[in-house]
């Protein structure tokens, strides 16, 4: 297992691609899908969501709960530190598996939001967009007291992509789309109205992943942090750099599916690391 000193010896001189994952932002009180103490979760797939109204109403139900609590969230050391290296020319951008924006809440420029972002809703008919927000008041037109509800019985566990568990969703009604028909039909669209997140199942979009792509041709090395890359999303460019031999370097609390290609990997929290990195290694 490596040390702090042989992940400054394998990133030193380097201009870094960085890879998060849910790792990063535990500390910001988001806990993680695969972390040594997470709980075990079934998360909902594409297929679920769109083929069974009751895979949506109770998506929407948590995710009416769950993505206010991540709303609140702040930046953790590890996102400050990365915002810094990238102002110091260290790092040249971040491709993050996370749909929580504490990346860009902290500061840092170019981040390739990988899976989505939790505040954007589109819907998947017409294509229109709405802020997470403008849905949120609707669903809460919709469900007068519902979230005051839950908070009272006390039955939510709050989740990565800004999910929740919640007990009592039968009755939830679900918002459709409000934007006009788009084949000039009276009335609303009515499409289904989805997080613009990825979800298990459905592909990241091939812009993105080409700009990933690049990101991490144009760097010298490349640092994993806080992602157990159990899914190819991000596991692809850790072997896009190895088969390049690019550097890598990895942090997480436990294995990740990418061990073999590091030169180093670090069984750490990544804000401690991430911060100590401020101070180890030299700007360019």
């Amino acid at each position: 297992m490596g040390t702090l000193d042989d992940l400054v010896g394998v990133l030193e001189g380097h201009r870094l691609a960085v890879l998060t994952g849910a790792g990063v932002s535990t500390d910001s009180g988001i806990p993680d899908y695969r972390g040594p103490d997470s709980p075990r979760r079934t998360p909902m797939t594409f297929q679920q969501f769109v083929g069974d109204e009751r895979f949506r109403r109770h998506y929407w139900a948590r995710n009416q709960v769950g993505w206010r609590h991540v709303a609140t969230r702040r930046p953790n050391a590890g996102h400050r530190a990365l915002a810094t290296l990238e102002r110091r020319g260290l790092v040249a951008g971040v491709i993050t598996q996370n749909v929580d924006l504490l990346h860009e809440t902290a500061g840092s420029q170019r981040v390739i939001d990988l899976h989505g972002r939790y505040d954007e809703v589109r819907c998947l008919r017409c294509g229109a967009r709405y802020s997470r927000d403008e849905v949120a008041d609707r669903l809460d037109e919709l469900n007068p007291g519902f979230v005051e509800r839950v908070g009272e019985v006390g039955d939510v566990e709050i989740a990565p992509d800004a999910d929740a568990v919640v007990e009592r969703t039968a009755d939830f009604v679900i918002a459709a789309c409000w934007a006009l028909d788009p084949d000039g039909l009276p009335g609303p669209c009515g499409g289904i109205l989805k997080p613009d997140i990825v979800y298990f199942g459905e592909t990241v979009p091939p812009a993105r992943v080409a700009a990933a792509y690049a990101l991490v041709d144009e760097a010298d090395a490349l640092l994993v942090a806080g992602s157990s890359l159990a899914v190819q999303s991000g596991l692809r460019f850790v072997r896009h750099a190895a088969a390049a031999g690019t550097p890598i370097a990895i942090v997480n609390r436990g294995a990740t599916r990418g061990d073999r290609y590091a030169k180093v990997t670090m069984h750490a929290g990544t804000s401690e690391v991430l911060a100590a990195l401020v101070w180890l290694l030299p700007s360019r």
